[in-house]
């Protein structure tokens, strides 16, 4: 590790930058408690989404510091398929358990009526739900993508790796937490960037989850040398759990507290893989050759 006052600097410089550029969205998301305003209606997320890259560039440009640095690479094609895989795979436990438990219902069959009214498909329900969900995780991906990678050049594309520069795996997971959380804290307190319910709960459901993720990601983007890791695990979990398993969740009464990124459900089952990565932190390269080219992120196979 590196205890490099010139890393500190740069550090400092895209935090303010950040958070510069992301407070005039967040007075505007708190005037209107809302997080979207205007007609045709426009959607601030996206907007405060681009934030963290705008603020990585220009870092970049006031710091000196290469853009090539910032994960541009594809890398090998296995990490980018475990990260569009990982966040189904853990939103598909989560919500089984809420499913099961009765916590919640499965299905919506408005919303899978709709889906097929939509769609002009006259099909039975179950074949319109797969249906939905291929077609969600192959063309969702795209709308998904185009925010997410505003936020991933920000924070995985330029923090991780400068923190990394300074310390561990750990700590830089946990540091990432952090800053990520206080990143949407505005929205969720102030907005209506949240499922309804009690939102000191939800503060606490989501802030866990983050915390908890933030292990993927760190681990993701350090092994894989790409920020698009980053950014196909974000999308992917944007669009799995907000498009489709939160909206084919039927509602049994309290199904807000154990549903979506403000319930429970998320938060148990991101602990647990937060906990499977940890323990793989051994196999992460060291952090000061990231603004090096490896060898073996050249490779272009599976």
């Amino acid at each position: 590790m590196e205890n490099n006052p010139a890393i500190r600097k740069n550090i400092a410089t895209y935090l303010v930058i950040t958070t510069i550029l992301c407070l005039p969205v967040y007075y505007l998301c708190i005037r209107t408690g809302n997080i979207s305003a205007g007609f045709p209606p426009v959607s601030y997320t996206v907007v405060i989404m681009w934030c963290p890259a705008l603020a990585a560039l220009l870092t970049c440009l006031l710091r000196g510091i290469p853009l090539a640095s910032l994960g541009w690479k594809w890398g090998r094609h296995k990490y980018q398929l475990w990260s569009y895989l990982i966040p189904f795979l853990y939103a598909l436990v989560a919500y089984l358990g809420v499913w099961i438990s009765g916590k919640g219902g499965f299905y919506d069959k408005e919303f899978v009526g709709k889906i097929a009214k939509g769609f002009g498909w006259n099909l039975p329900d179950g074949a319109v739900i797969i249906l939905f969900v291929i077609l969600s995780g192959i063309f969702g991906m795209v709308r998904a993508m185009s925010s997410a990678l505003g936020e991933e050049i920000g924070w995985r594309g330029f923090l991780t790796p400068q923190l990394m520069k300074l310390s561990s795996y750990t700590a830089t997971s946990l540091w990432m937490g952090l800053i990520w959380s206080l990143y949407h804290y505005p929205l969720l307190l102030g907005s209506n960037y949240n499922t309804g319910g009690s939102k000191l709960y939800s503060l606490i459901c989501f802030t866990v989850m983050v915390f908890a993720i933030c292990f993927v990601f760190t681990w993701m983007r350090m092994k894989s040398g790409s920020l698009w890791t980053a950014t196909l695990l974000h999308a992917s979990h944007n669009l799995f759990i907000q498009m489709v398993f939160t909206p084919i969740t039927v509602d049994t009464g309290e199904t807000t507290k154990y549903i979506d990124e403000f319930g429970i459900a998320l938060p148990i089952v991101t602990v647990v893989l937060a906990f499977i990565f940890w323990r793989k932190r051994h196999e992460l390269p060291p952090a000061q050759q990231e603004e090096t080219v490896h060898p073996a992120q050249l490779e272009n196979v599976v």
